[in-house]
């Protein structure tokens, strides 16, 4: 409780900063820090990924495909936003780091849906390893965080899963790829539900 007393010491409150000077009420752990960083990095060498194969597709004539990994390169640089936000928001300084270009050829539409799912995979990885850092560092704020994108994240491995599957199972037909580019130009690529 604050006291209004006159006698009680005028000393300055200190505050701790961050190294981009902004005030932090707990410090971040320097492990998490670069985790986090490097999960930014990521993100954005998803994003380029997507777009990437986005670009393959369309090449293709195959719009439903092209699409769906358009959004999915929108959404891979949101989720880098959302990390450079949290550390802004910590107190912290982003770093961008090189991105490399990303890979523009593939065989098959089934090579791309399981590199999807790989990368998806190591993106899943990487939370699940910051939520253990943050753990360790009892930094509440960093899990509370990251419980969102994790949630985010297994639904996205969940739709990958169902894509590579049907791709698989249309075992690289044209007319069974068509269908599917049409269910993801008409937004109904949901995965099987039973109940």
């Amino acid at each position: 409780m604050l006291s209004t007393d006159a006698t009680q010491s005028t000393a300055p409150i200190t505050i701790n900063t961050g190294p981009a000077g902004r005030a932090v009420a707990q410090p971040m752990d320097a492990e998490l820090l670069a985790a986090l960083q490097q999960h930014l990095t990521m993100e954005r060498q998803a994003s380029a990924a997507y777009f990437a194969m986005a670009i393959w597709f369309a090449e293709r004539e195959l719009r439903g495909f092209g699409h769906f990994f358009k959004q999915e390169a929108q959404d891979e640089q949101e989720h880098a936003g959302t990390v450079a936000d949290y550390l802004i928001a910590r107190g912290q300084s982003v770093e961008l780091q090189d991105i490399p270009a990303p890979r523009q050829s593939w065989a098959s539409v089934e090579e791309i849906m399981a590199a999807s799912f790989a990368m998806e995979a190591d993106v899943t990885a990487s939370l699940q390893q910051m939520y253990a850092m943050a753990e360790r560092a009892g930094d509440t704020r960093t899990t509370v965080f990251l419980d969102p994108l994790v949630d985010s994240q297994v639904a996205s491995e969940n739709t990958f899963a169902h894509l590579l599957g049907r791709v698989r199972f249309a075992q690289n037909q044209p007319a069974a790829l068509l269908i599917i580019d049409g269910e993801l130009s008409d937004g109904k690529h949901e995965t099987t539900k039973l109940g």
